[in-house]
């Protein structure tokens, strides 16, 4: 062979190295790459899931950019939920920041599952100040009673920008003795479910463990007192465990199937004390893997968002990794995968 055609030769083989790796070594010293920029250089292939897997952002990290790529690149997810980001709350940024987010979701090719706002976690006027409101206002997202209409409409501004037509909501702050309050209650989440519903928009009550409406047995309650269309659930097990339900199948078996219009994902244990504290996904003591099947069984395709909580890793995104490995792991297990 001459020495033009051993050249030859070593050029084909070079142009056809598969790895970002080999291609910068045949380039020559100092031309390799970072890993992590060899992961910014192509989009991960998205995981196969009869579910739409999502993930809150801010369980990872403040840094929004930064989310999207572990959250597509790494974790192969189609979806995002979003509830703080550049350390502000989602109602709270401006027309300007609302527009860079969009870019960089498209940037990622990632849709968002709900704007996770934090509309009606406020105390009901008028009955005892409830013993779960922060002692400060809540994060950023501070509004008044008398705001909360404002909150609503910056919420649906957030989710046309972002391109979903579902924001998150609660029912106050959880009273001991709700039911003098609880009719008023209702009709405050019927007049907001029609003012969101006007414009294309539908609330997911979240089941939260601090609010009225903590466990599944109260969701089925407050879903039937207020059967507009425009309320669906945010179905959150590891909410309804920490109130000290059974989540699956006790708190699960009352709902109204069709109207889960979202999920949050998080493990619970108990303590010896018999309080309950986060756990990683799939350590827990909730049935997940039961639960994904009765989903999978009743035909549910919908959204569903790891909420980590827990912190055992160290810290929140190392948290968030383990929980998403621990939701695939269960996901898989039960047919969904």
């Amino acid at each position: 062979m001459t020495r033009r055609e051993l050249l030859r030769d070593a050029g084909l083989l070079v142009a056809g190295l598969a790895t970002p790796f080999m291609r910068a070594w045949a380039r020559g010293p100092g031309a390799i790459p970072r890993r992590d920029n060899w992961d910014r250089a192509a989009p991960g292939s998205r995981w196969n899931c009869r579910f739409e897997l999502s993930v809150i952002t801010d369980e990872i990290s403040q840094d929004f950019e930064h989310c999207l790529q572990v959250a597509a690149r790494e974790f192969g997810l189609g979806f995002v939920e979003i509830r703080t980001l550049w350390n502000k709350n989602v109602v709270r940024l401006e027309p300007n920041e609302l527009d860079q987010a969009r870019r960089l979701l498209d940037k990622y090719q990632l849709k968002v599952s709900d704007i996770a706002s934090p509309l009606f976690k406020v105390d009901w006027p008028g009955a005892p100040k409830s013993k779960y409101a922060p002692a400060e206002a809540y994060g950023d997202a501070g509004f008044t009673f008398a705001q909360q209409d404002e909150l609503l409409e910056r919420a649906i501004e957030a989710g046309k920008k972002l391109g979903t037509h579902h924001v998150r909501c609660f029912d106050f702050w959880r009273l001991d003795d709700p039911k003098e309050y609880r009719n008023a209650i209702d009709d405050r989440l019927r007049t907001a479910a029609g003012k969101a519903g006007k414009q294309g928009f539908a609330l997911l009550l979240e089941n939260e463990y601090a609010c009225n409406t903590a466990t599944g047995a109260e969701a089925a309650r407050t879903l039937a007192a207020v059967p507009s269309p425009h309320l669906l659930l945010n179905w959150d097990p590891g909410n309804a465990a920490f109130r000290g339900e059974l989540a699956y199948p006790d708190g699960y078996a009352g709902l109204p199937k069709h109207r889960i219009g979202h999920m949050h994902l998080k493990d619970v244990r108990r303590q010896p004390d018999g309080s309950y504290e986060w756990e990683c996904m799939g350590r827990g003591l909730i049935d997940y893997l039961g639960q994904f099947r009765a989903l999978l069984k009743e035909g549910y395709s919908g959204t569903m968002s790891l909420e980590t909580h827990w912190q055992g890793a160290g810290s929140p995104e190392a948290s968030s990794r383990q929980s998403m490995a621990g939701t695939k792991e269960l996901l898989r297990k039960a047919g969904a995968a």
